[in-house]
């Protein structure tokens, strides 16, 4: 089940980025003085973690040279969406809920994009065994943490 193919600490640490959310879920869950912290933690969290993706495709198409622009206009993207989610808060707008449901869900469709690249990197530059499925683990597990933080 949790096979990959890849170094542990690839995968172990990997799967640990699920913990800040679900400690920011269980204090939201748990109530009491952190629980708004704890949903903001969560949200500025989603949004980092959406950050960095863009920052590992633009890193893969520089790796293998692609010259295109699309690959490192969809790799700004994420920044750009996780600046945007945090930007309510700056206004006192209803936040963090509503920026939660949309860093979550573009945390789920994240994968999409790594599998598109695995499809388009030259031979020079493939991604590693078993990095599509851990992909689809991480990124699936912290997207529903991030869309049960901003349910509760």
């Amino acid at each position: 089940m949790f096979r990959f193919n890849l170094p542990a600490p690839v995968v172990v640490l990997g799967l640990a980025g699920w913990l800040p959310q679900a400690l920011c879920l269980v204090l939201v869950v748990h109530g009491g003085d952190w629980q708004w912290s704890a949903k903001a933690a969560g949200c500025f969290y989603a949004a980092l973690i959406l950050s960095f993706l863009g920052g590992l495709w633009w890193m893969a198409g520089l790796l293998a040279r692609v010259q295109s622009a699309g690959l490192y206009g969809v790799a700004v993207l994420p920044s750009l969406a996780a600046w945007a989610a945090l930007l309510p808060w700056t206004e006192g707008w209803h936040w963090p809920g509503p920026s939660l449901v949309v860093l979550g869900l573009l945390l789920l469709a994240s994968p999409l994009v790594d599998r598109r690249l695995a499809r388009t990197m030259p031979a020079h530059l493939p991604l590693p065994d078993g990095w599509l499925r851990l992909r689809v683990w991480m990124a699936t597990g912290l997207g529903l943490l991030t869309l049960a933080l901003a349910a509760t």
